[in-house]
């Protein structure tokens, strides 16, 4: 079977995606702003050089195009070139003039606009000004037709002359020049709203003070005059949407506005509810003037509101001089796996091959009659075919018809961070916690919002890349999020890893009250923050309560236009991402006091705003319970040791087939994607740091509310005179064996942990155990039998 490679680098992949056009790929989009960027540039040049070189150019631009343009013997002054001086002729004279200056604007404008910088309000500023050109190509061309007898140019263009003339002969010059005085005032007013509260301050007439007996009438005028404000606002508003639809929106089904006047009745009893109405206006607005200020919008990040984000030129581009898949080794291992498949007799009629920065997706189409599971048992012999190492078999994929060979490339691209946060599906983004992670196999920026997760396990072998996954979504939400809105709390039992981000303390850290180290490395203080987290997420649910809103975005929107009261315990709720990394060392020094908080909080503490993050290197069952899993349904897996591991993670294998360094798969829900992870090293995320820490921050870090350990019932209250029937046998097992674990009560009796845990407590308030010691055994108080049958014999 021929084989046809359709795509040799990546570029002329994403052409043949029908989900992807080639108009909106990055790199399309980029060249397209740089030659818009040097197109405005050029004209600009040739302008110029036309203000002062027209007049030895006219000669030579009435010649012929052809001639122009083929005989080299033709110079120009232009510095432009004849290119230039030609456009310079045909824009400015037989254009619009001298307005044709406002279009090298525009092209500016727009091509730094595809290059993802948006300057101005582009919309408001094309229509402006086009509009703006109009009015001076005519103005130019009706008040100088030529500058001199002798001169070369048009002021205002051949187009500003001719209509110039049309507007003369149909409303005379002078109507003319007053509908060039209404026409820029209207631009202006529509435009600026500074020119519409200066014009309207000069016009608008102010009451005079009265006697007491003429109040009536103050009243009256005042009442008219809010009504012209209200009839002007709405005016304006709807001049400015009409010229926006007319525009960019011709499709848009137009509404009638309606403006209700209220109409004046000579009936006396009328006349007094109509007054009793105007009255309650105008206290209404006379309140908001009072208080224009008071009313405006909350805005949470007033405090910081001179807080930089990080640049881009914090981070390095690792990806400078990737090597990318050639057209040899793409033959090459299609000629491998199509011989591989026919030893074993399966022929396919279809092979197509997608280009990824660490691994190459061969997609093929089986013959009518071929096995799925058939092609699937090949893995090893494909993968020895191939000598290479990660070889994953999907079969099928999902939506597409297909079965997917994952070969790793021979030399695998370094996905820089920096690269991920300049694509335009990042800077553009509007998820609520977005997080940028990798590039796809089809070179796609990876993103998720961590809201919609709301929780995220991470889990994978050591030196595989979870450390920088870890520092790649931290990263991420600092470059999006402002201190005001976002809080992180880190708990880091290595004590090194998470270190980096204590100078981030007074700007995105939360801790407990009184605690010197923001970054949590004790375990019993991990307790207690994770406990005072969970009244954070009560009393945030008091707060949803009372506010009737549903979750955090609703609230902060209610708050955010002061419809809630602050006096009655309201505020700004930021979100809150907990970041453990370690959880299996959390587990096994502390167990079920660190595992059912973090079980509670990712059960219920999504709608209030409160994520978390765990990482282990240990995927095992007893560490990633099924309770986490449960409650943890997005999961990223990097390489893992064995089938098993991936099974505990993905609840699937596929994790123990990467090729490490950043290789990774994510679940979420039912899909499952493969994704290679942003490279972000140790000293750039110092640089971020350094370059947030550096700027003012609050007074001090957020505080989480105080937490009283009330929880496990002391020794005192418990009743021994309710002892569990099984409190003496217990107790003379533990004291032979002299060790106290509930684990050995509930193996040796058969019974549940609850009960089991009962009976330590009365062991505990007994005296014969000491106080637990997280997950180790309680310490045995009493030595000997004898001992403990006089405590025994002196209960009954």
């Amino acid at each position: 079977m021929a084989f046809k490679p359709k795509r040799t680098g990546k570029a002329k992949q994403k052409t043949k995606n029908p989900r992807k056009p080639f108009f909106r790929n990055e790199k399309f989009r980029f060249i397209l702003g740089i030659f818009v960027l040097l197109v405005s540039a050029y004209l600009l040049i040739a302008f110029i050089s036309f203000l002062f070189y027209g007049a030895a150019d006219q000669s030579r631009l009435d010649l012929p195009w052809k001639d122009l343009v083929l005989n080299s013997d033709v110079k120009v002054e232009n510095k432009a070139g004849k290119t230039g001086a030609y456009l310079s002729e045909m824009i400015i004279n037989q254009g619009f003039g001298l307005a044709s200056f406002v279009f090298i604007f525009l092209f500016a404008v727009t091509g730094f606009k595809i290059l993802g910088h948006n300057l101005v309000k582009y919309r408001r500023a094309l229509i402006f000004n086009l509009v703006l050109i109009l009015w001076i190509s005519v103005t130019l061309g009706f008040f100088f037709q030529k500058t001199s007898a002798t001169s070369f140019i048009y002021p205002g263009g051949h187009y500003g002359m001719v209509l110039s003339n049309w507007f003369s002969s149909l409303v005379g010059k002078t109507g003319l020049v007053f509908l060039l005085l209404i026409s820029i005032l209207a631009i202006l007013v529509i435009r600026f709203e500074k020119v519409y509260e200066f014009l309207k301050g000069l016009f608008r007439r102010k009451p005079r003070k009265k006697a007491e007996q003429e109040s009536l009438v103050v009243n009256e005028e005042e009442e008219e005059i809010e009504n012209e404000t209200v009839a002007e606002d709405t005016f304006s508003k709807v001049i400015d949407d009409d010229v926006v639809k007319a525009v960019f929106e011709p499709d848009l089904e137009e509404e009638p506005v309606e403006v209700k006047i209220p109409e004046k009745e000579e009936d006396s009893e009328t006349d007094e509810l109509e007054l009793t109405v105007q009255e309650k206006k105008e206290e209404e607005e006379i309140d908001k003037e009072h208080s224009g200020e008071e009313m405006e919008d909350y805005d949470p990040t007033l405090e910081l509101s001179g807080f930089k984000f990080p640049t881009l030129e914090l981070l390095e581009d690792h990806s400078y001089g990737n090597a990318e898949v050639s057209n040899e080794e793409l033959i090459a291992n299609k000629n491998r796996i199509v011989e591989t498949l026919r030893h074993y007799k399966i022929e396919i009629t279809k092979i197509r091959a997608t280009i990824g920065p660490t691994i190459t997706l061969y997609e093929i189409v089986p013959a009518p009659g071929i096995r799925i599971a058939k092609i699937k048992n090949l893995e090893d012999d494909i993968a020895l075919s191939l000598a290479a190492l990660g070889i994953r078999i999907i079969a099928p994929i999902p939506g597409r018809g297909t079965i997917g060979i994952e070969v790793p490339n021979q030399n695998p691209e370094t996905v820089s961070m920096r690269s991920i946060l300049s694509s335009r599906k990042f800077q553009e983004s509007t998820a609520d916690l977005p997080v940028a992670l990798g590039k796809t196999i089809s070179n796609e920026t990876f993103m998720f919002d961590l809201v919609k997760m709301p929780h995220i396990l991470v889990a994978g072998a050591t030196g595989q890349g979870k450390s920088v996954g870890i520092n790649v979504i931290i990263s991420s939400l600092l470059y999006k999020k402002h201190p005001s809105q976002l809080k992180f709390v880190f708990v880091d039992p290595k004590k090194v890893e998470l270190n980096l981000y204590s100078v981030l303390e007074k700007h995105y850290l939360a801790k407990l009250p009184n605690e010197e180290e923001p970054v949590i490395t004790d375990i019993q203080k991990v307790k207690y923050t994770l406990n005072s987290i969970n009244v954070e997420m009560d009393q945030r649910y008091d707060l949803l309560k009372k506010a009737h809103a549903r979750n955090i975005k609703e609230y902060n929107k209610k708050f955010i236009s002061r419809r809630l009261n602050p006096e009655k315990g309201h505020r700004f709720l930021p979100y809150i991402v907990v970041v453990i990394d370690e959880f299996a060392d959390l587990i096994m020094t502390a167990g079920k006091e660190i595992e059912l908080p973090i079980a509670r909080i990712a059960q219920l503490a999504r709608a209030v705003g409160i994520h978390m993050i765990i990482a282990t290197q240990r995927p095992s069952t007893n560490i990633i319970t099924g309770v986490i899993k449960a409650n943890f349904p997005a999961r990223i897996a990097f390489k893992v040791a064995s089938m098993i591991d991936s099974r505990t993670i993905l609840d699937t294998p596929g994790a123990n087939q990467l090729i490490g360094k950043g290789d990774m798969l994510i679940a979420s829900g039912s899909s499952m994607t493969r994704v290679q992870c942003a490279f972000i090293d140790t000293p750039e995320v110092e640089k971020i740091c350094s370059f947030i820490s550096e700027q003012r921050g609050f007074p001090s870090a957020f505080l989480l509310p105080e937490y009283e350990d009330g929880e496990d019932a002391g020794p005192g209250e418990v009743d021994l005179n309710n002892r569990d029937e099984l409190f003496e046998d217990a107790a003379r097992i533990v004291v032979l064996n002299q060790m106290g674990s509930t684990s050995m009560i509930q193996r040796k009796f058969s019974i549940g942990y609850n009960r089991a845990g009962r009976i330590m407590d009365q062991l505990e308030a007994a005296g014969v155990v000491g106080p637990s010691e997280g997950s180790k055994a309680r310490q045995v108080l009493m030595q000997d039998e004898y001992t403990l049958e006089q405590l025994l014999n002196s209960f009954n």
